[in-house]
């Protein structure tokens, strides 16, 4: 009876609802996503695109059609447009946002708009929420879009809610589906493998489905990263093309797929990746998707980065408007062998280069088992007594009184087998029953879903910052995958290990924010093996790879330079590579810079170099981080990079060009810079330069208009293998 009297309420509603009423614009500064509730109750994307002038344009966009087409089973389809979230089960052929079995066996839904509102989140945020309802079983849906005006940023999740007597059962939940119509689609993707990550690859779609997904539970980005670019009609460049960039906030499992069907429609689907992970939903409880983050630009790739970036600083990363620490790290200098000397000592050679702080590496805990290599101690998070006999806090007073700050690095979701954590809670790893123990790396993984193992983690941060006045920053580790994962606090709910691990790390991560909201944090996994926007709201930076070889690190760079700002890219002057200190240097500070040498065997020119780019650095990092990021010349067109930042009032700018592997004599054209005020003029000085070095800028000095630096350029790339060029640039 309630089943009936609800369908005959909601079949009144819409018969009752005019058109505009069921209109929903999303709308940015430039952007507008616009979707309609059809006459026959089903939500349908109608458009996505330029922002148009007016509501009439949309309005003929949302026009219901009488045309139909015919099934194989003879039922008409009305196919006036795109349904924004499609359901399993009934007359949907192709993928479905939402897919679910009832209490009665019944694994369809049809899910009906019942009503939107929009609400101004402050004067830059709107959210639109979206109400849908299936009419024969008590199941609701509820779709979010929060538009970020100046940023041209939507953000979209979903939330699934039932009120069945029993747990329903839901093998499909994604975040968001959008739909395009073009004539050809385009993707960039990024896929790489521990010191290789974000490869950047372009492909042109197929009929099909193209899946980026992974499966690997705590490091999601080991083989793809959850970020695309997608040009429509013709290949985009930095500067011209319609494109979508998005990416996905989650750090488990995800899956993007990307289906083209027989009409050359396009679905694009991005969400939690439900393989081997169907999820019981109790009911009144409700499950939260992530967010999906997308832009739509018709000014190319560069556009797209310049405004998730900015979306980035002020909404995506912890602290993005605020200062990042320059750093020393320990770990090439002494690896696992160092004591308490060693490390003073490196206190004082942070303080002579100049940098903020001093970072102690792996190797400081263990004391049944001292973490002597990767074999053991993981899990015993306290000083080694033969390595450290005064403790952490006699570190920390030892830094003070250098005047640096001192960090730390941990891998707190990980143990040992040899270590006395596993002796006392073998129940608290993630290990099949009945089946060998799976290494990677000598280690297993801790399981976050059981709440004891959550205050485990939150402990030994709080411990570690309880020691003495605390240390001022923390590396925060995760070398190694899930594999032969089960979870005995689970119990018979296994499918749900990868979401509830997920959500559990988050509540620590909650947890330590909340007790120390000004705590900077670097994330790191085995290098670049986890970088999403999920996590960043914790850290302010991530460790982009283990590969510090600088002509490496300028295409890694260049990868994660299209979604993610400067100031939090994490890069170091190590010594992989036999590169000069220039060319690794000049390569660090295109993100956020620190270092990891022996200072003490530096050259003493090499030294003199090193501090004086660490007070140049220092003076233009604002410039650096908070920036538009403008990219001249890809290292994957040119055997160079030229990249360039530009401050938001355009009176200062940094351009970094860096000559990679030339042949023989490169005549390289001059390169025209970007996002300049064609009206200022510029004095345009070369720095970084080697003590006694010659400036490769003949111009270095000279002033130009910035319509001449646009429009004409200048000779910024040096025809040596592995050189750089910095460039300083300042309105007069």
């Amino acid at each position: 009876m309630k089943k009936i009297i609800l369908l005959v309420a909601l079949t009144t509603f819409f018969c009752n609802a005019n058109a505009q009423d069921r209109q929903i614009q999303i709308e940015t500064q430039s952007t507008a996503l616009i979707l309609k509730a059809g006459k026959n109750g089903l939500l349908y994307q109608s458009y996505l695109g330029t922002k148009l002038n007016g509501n009439s344009g949309y309005i003929l966009l949302s026009k219901e059609s009488t045309k139909s087409f015919v099934v194989n089973d003879g039922n008409p389809l009305v196919n006036l447009r795109h349904q924004a979230y499609p359901t399993f089960g009934t007359d949907n052929l192709f993928e479905s946002a939402i897919r679910m079995t009832h209490n009665d066996g019944n694994p369809s839904l049809e899910l009906v708009y019942v009503s939107h509102r929009t609400a101004k989140i402050d004067g830059n945020t709107t959210e639109t929420i979206i109400q849908l309802q299936d009419l024969a079983y008590p199941v609701e849906v509820t779709l979010h879009y929060k538009a970020y005006f100046n940023e041209n940023v939507i953000e979209q999740w979903t939330e699934i809610k039932h009120h069945e007597k029993k747990p329903v059962m839901l093998y499909n939940y994604a975040s968001s589906m959008l739909h395009f119509d073009a004539d050809h689609y385009w993707l960039t993707q990024f896929h790489g493998d521990w010191a290789k990550e974000v490869r950047m690859q372009e492909s042109k779609l197929t009929s099909g489905t193209k899946v980026i997904d992974s499966k690997l539970g705590v490091r999601n980005n080991m083989y793809q990263t959850p970020v695309f670019f997608l040009a429509l009609n013709s290949k985009a460049d930095e500067n011209s093309g319609e494109l979508v960039a998005g990416t996905i906030a989650w750090s488990g499992n995800f899956k993007l797929s990307f289906e083209l069907d027989h009409k050359n429609a396009l679905r694009v689907t991005s969400g939690i990746n439900p393989f081997a992970s169907e999820y019981s939903l109790q009911p009144e409880k409700t499950f939260i998707t992530p967010s999906f983050i997308y832009i739509f630009s018709n000014k190319g790739k560069g556009q797209a980065s310049r405004n998730l970036h900015a979306w980035a600083r002020k909404y995506g990363i912890k602290d993005g408007e605020k200062p990042r620490l320059t750093l020393l790290n320990n770990w090439e200098t002494t690896f696992f062998n160092f004591d308490e000397k060693k490390l003073s000592d490196m206190f004082v050679d942070s303080k002579t280069l100049g940098v903020d702080m001093f970072l102690l590496d792996d190797g400081w805990f263990g004391n049944k088992y001292p973490r002597s290599g990767d074999k053991s101690g993981l899990g015993d998070w306290q000083a080694t007594k033969t390595k450290l006999p005064n403790g952490l806090g006699f570190l920390m007073k030892e830094a003070e009184k250098t005047g640096v700050k001192f960090g730390i690095w941990i891998e707190p979701e990980m143990v040992n087998p040899k270590s006395e954590l596993y002796e006392k809670h073998p129940d608290w790893i993630l290990k099949l029953p009945n089946r060998p123990e799976n290494y990677y790396r000598t280690q297993l993984v801790l399981d976050l879903c059981n709440p004891k193992v959550q205050d485990f983690v939150f402990k030994t941060v709080d411990d570690i910052m309880q020691t003495n006045s605390g240390v001022a920053f923390f590396k925060w580790d995760c070398n190694r995958m899930m594999t032969n994962a089960y979870s005995t606090y689970l119990k018979n709910q296994q499918s749900h290990l990868f979401i509830e691990y997920t959500n559990g790390l988050y509540k620590v991560l909650e947890r330590i924010k909340t007790k120390y909201p000004n705590l900077p944090m670097m994330l790191c996994s085995g290098g670049g093996g986890r970088t999403d926007y999920a996590f960043l709201k914790y850290f302010t930076e991530f460790w982009a790879s283990d590969n510090t070889d600088p002509f490496n690190r300028v295409f890694i760079q260049w990868g994660y330079s299209q979604f993610f700002p400067a100031f939090s890219i994490c890069n170091h002057v190590t010594s992989w590579g036999n590169q000069s200190i220039k060319f690794k240097t000049d390569v660090a500070m295109m993100g956020k810079l620190g270092f990891d040498i022996n200072v003490r065997e530096l050259k003493e020119k090499e030294l003199v170099y090193a501090k004086e780019a660490v007070v140049n650095y220092k003076r233009l990092s604002p410039v650096i981080w908070y920036g538009n990021l403008y990219r001249l010349i890809s290292p994957y067109d040119e055997s160079r990079a030229v990249l360039m930042y530009v401050n938001e009032a355009k009176s200062k700018a940094v351009l970094f060009s860096y000559t990679l592997h030339p042949l023989y004599d490169p005549q390289y054209n001059s390169v025209r810079f970007q996002g300049l005020d064609p009206n200022k003029t510029y004095k345009v000085e070369e720095i970084n330069v080697m003590p006694d070095g010659k400036k490769y800028l003949e111009e270095s000095g000279e002033s130009f208009t910035g319509d001449f630096l646009m429009n004409v350029g200048l000779s910024v790339s040096s025809s040596k293998v592995e050189s750089s060029v910095v460039l300083e640039i300042t309105e007069i």
